[in-house]
């Protein structure tokens, strides 16, 4: 199917798993446990309807806002995802171009295939780098002055991975990274030859920002799981968010945050965001959709923190609906990245050209010519 006639977000998600082997579609598409929390980050806006206003000029309409000190052309901000080498060939940097010519802010995750460097020459426009605390702490602060060397705008911790969730489609499936082909996992990978052709031709499957100092993947292939247990460092406190961001010096956001007296704490130490996020469903099954969490979180920090809702993100009316209860902006990770597999760059490019439009078209629909216009007075639970 051609790019033109993927619509929507479930035709880009059929799309990319025609495209993918199956280890590396469920990584994508899954969440933890029982996955109620992934289903319930997009169920979660249809409790808030959209209650227009009309008879306005909406002749002119201006989607352009300003989040984590960088001006965008619409309020969303891709998400930091990992490893984009398993879904395209072209992996972080397709995303990132496509993200720049849109006007978007790109986040990079410290588990990009592509590096801090790589990705800071094809995207000049706003990013914002994603950072873990590693065991390796001075690895931390190595992000922080590389980030700022490249020109990065903002950085983000994210904190809901103090160890990884239990994401039992991965276990089925036997996704490691590298993808290993075995005999399991043979027949998949054969019936996506395309894929795995690109595998074959390109198979420099590094983790770009942290192999020089934790290759951990240099013994063999493993599983998320047991990467994260092994690597990431579950002793961090909010002394040392404070630190980090005393050291950076610039806008920060704090990535995984859920209630209204971690906002509070986040202001305590310098912050500049919270990204409202449960990790898209794959960490705590049972957490609340970011969406719900926004207007406690509002009431609770005034105007002293940017509220960004992370997870969920399907439509542009979803992106209204979350301005409307109070944020600042959205993010979203598995739109693009479906994008990126069904079609590489162009897909990417495909998937904001068409959330751009909707959230135009729910602003005109709704009487709003700018973002000032969004409030709690268009919604009705």
């Amino acid at each position: 199917m051609g790019l033109k006639r993927l619509l929507t977000y479930e035709d880009f998600r059929r799309a990319a798993r025609a495209a993918l082997p199956a280890p590396m579609f469920h990584y994508i598409d899954g969440g933890a446990d029982d996955e109620w929390t992934l289903a319930n980050n997009t169920t979660a806006f249809d409790k808030y309807e959209l209650l227009p206003e009309y008879l306005k000029d909406v002749s002119n309409i201006d989607t352009g806002t300003t989040v984590l000190g960088a001006r965008l052309e619409s309020p969303m901000i891709l998400s930091p995802t990992g490893m984009n080498r398993l879904f395209h060939h072209e992996k972080e940097l397709a995303v990132a171009r496509a993200a720049e010519r849109h006007g978007l802010m790109y986040s990079l995750s410290t588990l990009g295939t592509s590096s801090i460097e790589d990705v800071a020459a094809v995207k000049p426009g706003p990013k914002m780098f994603q950072i873990y605390v590693h065991k390796d702490r001075g690895l931390t602060l190595e992000f922080v002055d590389r980030a700022r060397a490249c020109g990065y705008d903002a950085l983000c911790l994210t904190v809901d991975m103090t160890m990884a969730g239990n994401r039992e489609r991965d276990i089925r499936t036997g996704f490691t990274m590298p993808p290993r082909f075995t005999p399991a996992s043979f027949l998949s990978f054969a019936m996506r030859p395309r894929w795995a052709f690109n595998l074959l031709r390109d198979s420099d499957f590094r983790l770009a920002n942290v192999a020089h100092r934790q290759d951990a993947l240099a013994a063999g292939a493993m599983g998320v799981i047991a990467y994260v247990n092994s690597q990431f460092d579950n002793r961090v406190t909010w002394d040392d968010v404070a630190r980090v961001i005393e050291h950076w010096g610039g806008p920060f956001a704090i990535k995984g945050i859920l209630s209204a007296a971690d906002a509070k704490r986040a202001v305590d130490v310098g912050a500049s965001a919270v990204m409202i996020s449960n990790h898209g469903g794959r960490q705590l099954d049972g957490a609340p959709a970011p969406v719900d969490c926004v207007a406690p979180m509002r009431d609770a920090v005034g105007d002293t923190l940017e509220l960004i809702v992370d997870g969920g993100v399907r439509r542009g009316n979803h992106v209204i609906r979350a301005l409307a209860m109070g944020a600042n902006a959205v993010s979203f990770g598995r739109p693009y990245l479906f994008g990126l597999a069904a079609g590489g760059e162009a897909g990417v490019d495909r998937v904001l050209k068409l959330l751009k439009t909707e959230v135009r078209r729910t602003m005109a629909l709704t009487g709003c010519t700018s973002l000032a216009d969004i409030g709690p007075h268009l919604l009705r639970t």
